[in-house]
């Protein structure tokens, strides 16, 4: 989809916006003395777009300066009378492309295919696409050759003619220092309050005018929703009072069977729990009994604009998303990402053992075991050895659990059906040591939180749908000061045998009603995914046999790729096994549906540089 693009005319920049998503207020285009400026998605703050975007033109004007990134979700292009910038926000979900050749740029959109060729494909991208789920948002490969990412937290300068002078990574603004242990050695109340603060003004910074929260009935969601509603009461003149609280969806999806039937006691509580703070906060359910993972795939997976290895996943999400669009919500709220970045991290046993610490490793590994109900040796495996040595770790693994086309299948290693003539050409052993170094790096407790910002929280249909819908997804637990706070944090702070997520039951501890306060575990989405694969198993063995583009044959040994479909409707293989074939299955759609362009700029919108 493109928002906005900027080409050169008889050596001139020209930016355009689309017309339709600058009256959504998606696109925000200013101007002031320093220049002028089209930001995609909102800076500081969601409601007032306007002068986010005006904060960061005037902050990014001074030569010389390299003032930090701030929070929120955007892309913006920044036209300076001596320069041009391109930048994104370290979360990184609105995208950003420039097409380069020779050292200068020639466009630059929020669309990867209204800049590439159909014609001219990036094979490296589709290896480093498939060694897993990170591989796509922070690599600078794109599908198309010549074609290039702008990186999230990124500045990309340019001169006035479109000469690429330099690419710089730049830092958000760190949080406080983390607060000191108590006599005993534990922290937590301090830890609470700092989490409590950092996630409040992650959710404040994101609520528009008509604000749609995700409510599940998990601790995560929940508590987005309950910072929420008692934000908008004290806006509105305190706790009770209704006026101005219809701004405030409470958007949940509703299973009557299976597994997920199991969530319902859980949401109602958390319902009635919001609306306690928001008497007139407006409770939305969408039934989705008859939703199943893989509906519509070839739409899901096949439009967007770049391949969606969760595209499995968008028939859910593009429910709830409809919903909240027809009640004219300009922000949605998710508790996406608290898995990772809210619950003690178990990467410290490495740092743990690699500054040898052994017995105080040994001790904390037992602990962990216990609280998580997993071996000893289990949780040494995972989180010391695996990191560091992940692609021998994975191929041992591989090699114990051979006999099927899933055994063994983790994260980094060559999927079979990927034939291995493709891989060798095209770099994926290279591909597969930089996404396990990104994964783990020197550092695993820190990579943790780094790659969390990725995995946990896959936005490509949110952007996808921008347009139709109205607004952005966002992730308040992904919020640059949440993450600077939990990673702080030590680890006698986090850490609780049998109570995951310890910090942040503490600091909403005033708000979670009890039966979720308590929670220890939460339903998955397997039967949805299993539902989906029995439901569309032999449409998708379909689509690999009958796909024509000359890319698929010569990447993918056909049969295998099904015979790995047939094994996951059996149930066989793990989480990371078949992520693998939902990524590769994306990636067949994608390509099949290639030459179908989507998303043009429409009725553009100039942007003229201001005097």
């Amino acid at each position: 989809m493109e928002a906005l693009r900027l080409e050169w005319a008889g050596g001139a920049p020209r930016l355009r916006t689309s017309e339709a998503m600058a009256r959504q207020g998606l696109v925000t285009a200013v101007s002031s003395r320093a220049g002028t400026a089209a930001v995609v998605g909102w800076v500081g703050s969601a409601r007032d777009r306007a002068a986010g975007a005006r904060g960061l033109l005037d902050d990014s004007a001074r030569q010389g300066g390299a003032p930090p990134v701030p929070a929120g979700d955007y892309a913006a292009v920044l036209l300076y009378r001596d320069r041009i910038l391109l930048t994104r926000d370290e979360q990184a979900r609105i995208p950003l492309f420039f097409r380069e050749s020779g050292g200068r740029v020639s466009a630059v959109s929020t669309s990867v295919r209204c800049l590439g060729s159909v014609t001219e494909l990036e094979p490296r991208y589709f290896c480093r696409y498939l060694t897993g789920n990170l591989a796509q948002p922070h690599s600078d490969l794109t599908p198309f050759a010549g074609v290039h990412r702008v990186l999230g937290g990124e500045v990309v300068e340019l001169s006035l003619t479109g000469q690429l002078r330099s690419r710089t990574l730049r830092r958000a603004r760190q949080a406080t220092d983390p607060p000191e242990p108590t006599a005993d050695g534990s922290c937590l109340d301090e830890a609470a309050q700092e989490l409590r603060l950092a996630l409040e003004t992650a959710v404040g910074r994101r609520m528009g005018t008509t604000t749609a929260c995700h409510v599940s009935g998990g601790t995560d969601s929940t508590s987005v929703a309950l910072l929420a509603a008692r934000l908008l009461a004290a806006e509105r003149g305190g706790v009770g009072e209704r006026g101005g609280v219809g701004d405030l969806v409470l958007l949940a999806g509703r299973f009557s069977r299976g597994e997920l039937a199991a969530e319902r006691p859980y949401l109602d509580v958390a319902m009635e729990e919001i609306r306690r703070h928001t008497p007139a906060a407006r409770a939305v359910i969408v039934d989705a009994d008859d939703v199943a993972d893989f509906d519509d795939f070839q739409h899901h997976a096949g439009d967007a604009d770049e391949p969606h290895p969760h595209a499995f996943r968008a028939p859910f999400w593009a429910r709830l998303h409809a919903a909240a669009a027809e009640l004219g919500c300009d922000t949605l709220l998710t508790g996406c990402g608290a898995d990772p970045i809210a619950d003690a991290n178990p990467f410290h046993l490495h740092r743990l053992a690699r500054t040898g610490q052994l017995r105080q490793m040994t001790e904390q590994a037992r602990a962990w075991a216990a609280g998580s109900e997993r071996g000893l040796r289990e949780i040494v495996r995972a989180y010391v050895v695996q990191p560091a040595f992940p692609l021998a770790a994975e191929r041992i693994t591989a090699l114990r659990g051979g006999g099927t086309v899933l055994g063994g299948l983790g994260t980094f290693n060559r999927p079979r059906w990927l034939r291995p003539g493709f891989a060798r050409a095209h770099g994926y052993r290279d591909a597969g040591i930089a996404e396990s170094r990104f994964m783990f790096g020197r550092k695993p407790e820190q990579s943790l939180y780094d790659a969390a910002n990725y995995v946990a929280a896959p936005d490509l249909l949110s952007w996808q749908r921008a347009r139709r819908d109205g607004f952005f997804l966002s992730h308040p637990f992904l919020d640059p000061e949440v993450v600077a706070t939990m990673s702080r944090l030590p680890a006698a702070a986090t850490f609780r045998p049998g109570r995951p997520k310890a910090v942040l039951r503490e600091a909403m501890a005033d708000l979670l009603p009890a039966p979720i306060r308590g929670r220890a575990v939460k339903v998955p989405f397997n039967d949805l995914y299993a539902r989906g694969l029995r439901t569309h198993g032999d449409e998708l063995i379909a689509l690999c046999r009958s796909a024509r583009h000359p890319l698929i044959a010569e990447m993918f040994d056909v049969e295998t790729l099904c015979r790995a479909v047939r094994e996951a409707q059996l149930g066989l293989g793990d989480s990371y096994s078949w992520d693998r074939v939902n990524s590769s299955l994306a990636l067949v759609a994608w390509l099949e549906r290639l030459d179908r362009r989507s998303g043009a700029l429409g009725a553009p919108v100039p942007v003229t540089a201001g005097s």
